[in-house]
């Protein structure tokens, strides 16, 4: 009688685990769908040309090359997030075609930048970051949120209606960042050859939106790169010939500052406290569901 039952007991569990090892042995086992997501491969442009590189590469590659690998956890975390928002929503504007040709590190310009001795350190605080945020982004209701981030404000970050003249993103507020005026990047000066030049506009936390050179005349930000000034946050002075340009902070200013998430991270603030600061109104959420219905 026992073995009838010891028998009739194996023949149950075969019939209950059958349809398993059957779709296993079919399709191979179930991975999370965020898991399959953040491990996919991507084409980014390097040196003018392209290549594929796993998902996950390339984000840490970025994160490497964007944020100081000595931040605090939550603040690294902060940043996985926003570097995974922004790539999705790449993918989701352009699908299989996305080639991404922002800046990244590959692991020898990790190594080169960091030496020998700290590369793998260094490495596995960006890839914990990235693997403890697996799959999620910011989103805005049903939409990827637009997530721009700079290395310090003025002491201010910039108001999203006033920088791109629309209220698509109504969770760019002005955010006070008073860590970032403590900082000794805060103010640096350039030297530039005089020149006719004026600021004749600037926004509410205080960045320059309007320049006239000449008779020409060009945003801040064109100001900005077309000279390599730290800072859209910038005073121009007459010095002994030559034209001084004092600036504020590091950065366009928009978004989140990566200083002030840092000086949050040690007070405590976790990383989606951070990101609430930021991006108020914004929720975090997994990608899966919005990659897949690109495909």
């Amino acid at each position: 009688m026992l073995q009838k039952l010891k028998r009739l007991g194996s023949y149950l569990i075969i019939i209950v685990l059958l349809p398993y090892v059957i779709t296993v042995f079919m399709n191979g086992q179930a991975v999370p769908a965020s898991k399959t997501v953040d491990t996919m491969q991507v084409k980014a442009e390097r040196d003018g040309k392209e290549m594929d590189v796993p998902l996950e590469d390339y984000c840490i590659g970025r994160m490497a090359k964007e944020i100081p690998v000595s931040y605090e956890k939550e603040a690294l975390r902060a940043q996985a997030v926003l570097v995974r928002t922004t790539v999705y929503t790449q993918i989701k504007d352009n699908g299989s075609q996305t080639v991404f040709n922002d800046g990244y590190w590959t692991n020898d310009d990790m190594r080169e930048q960091w030496g020998s001795g700290s590369y793998r350190k260094n490495y596995n605080r960006l890839k914990n970051a990235w693997d403890d945020t697996e799959g999620q982004v910011l989103m805005y209701g049903e939409q990827l949120a637009y997530v721009p981030y700079c290395r310090l404000t003025n002491g201010n970050t910039r108001d999203g209606k006033e920088v791109l003249g629309n209220e698509d993103y109504p969770y760019l507020k002005i955010k006070e960042c008073p860590y970032d005026i403590e900082s000794r990047e805060q103010i640096q000066t350039k030297i530039l050859d005089d020149m006719e030049v004026s600021v004749t506009e600037t926004d509410t936390a205080g960045y320059v939106t309007s320049v006239q050179v000449g008779d020409e005349t060009m945003s801040g930000e064109e100001f900005r790169e077309k000279y390599k000034l730290a800072s859209g946050s910038f005073v121009l002075q007459k010095y002994d010939g030559k034209l001084r340009v004092t600036t504020r902070g590091v950065g366009h200013g928009l978004g989140l500052s990566q200083y002030s998430a840092n000086k949050m991270a040690k007070d405590g603030k976790t990383y989606d406290e951070i990101l609430e600061y930021f991006f108020e109104g914004t929720e975090l959420k997994e990608v899966a569901d919005i990659v897949n219905s690109t495909e």
